[in-house]
């Protein structure tokens, strides 16, 4: 049940005032990976896709480009990744996937902006120009997923230890 409501705080907050790059999406894509139904891996990335379609028409006036089914595969991606912590979600192991989270989003997000905006001129200097552009976000997403990652791994945990806790009482 965490994984849903996680899910559904992070569409939320994307929707709310928020510094710039720093939401609960790639925690809550994460969690739900490591912690949510196998059978509806989708849902998240259908809410979080048709949450784009919203903002990118309605709040910032984008038309639709080929770049959102990058954003779209890498919701998929980190769901993924997050199957990788299904059986140890150590602190340690939960920090790397925090990490390699902001990162490829930074690497994904970056090369899409490049591939398919006139930004940036179609050369390796233009990706180049394209990747230090990021530099200033790329902060906050990493600050971000490792925060929302400890803050959800750590409820997680709390709630699991307090559900054995009770079962054991109740034996």
């Amino acid at each position: 049940m965490l994984a849903y409501l996680f899910v559904v705080v992070a569409v939320a907050v994307r929707f709310l005032p928020h510094p710039l790059a720093f939401t609960p999406v790639g925690a809550a894509l994460l969690y739900f990976g490591a912690r949510g139904s196998r059978k509806q891996l989708w849902i998240p990335v259908a809410l979080l896709a048709a949450s784009d379609v919203l903002l990118n028409k309605f709040v910032y006036s984008y038309p639709f480009r080929l770049d959102q089914f990058v954003t779209i595969g890498w919701y998929a991606a980190v769901i993924c990744m997050g199957g990788l912590l299904r059986t140890d979600s150590k602190p340690m192991r939960v920090a790397g996937a925090s990490l390699a989270t902001a990162v490829s989003f930074f690497l994904a997000s970056n090369f899409a902006v490049w591939a398919f905006w006139s930004m940036y001129p179609k050369t390796m200097g233009g990706l180049a120009t394209s990747y230090v552009a990021g530099l200033p976000f790329f902060r906050n997403e990493i600050a971000s997923d490792l925060f929302f990652s400890a803050v959800m791994f750590g409820i997680g945990a709390l709630v699991s230890g307090r559900e054995s806790e009770g079962a054991r009482i109740a034996a």
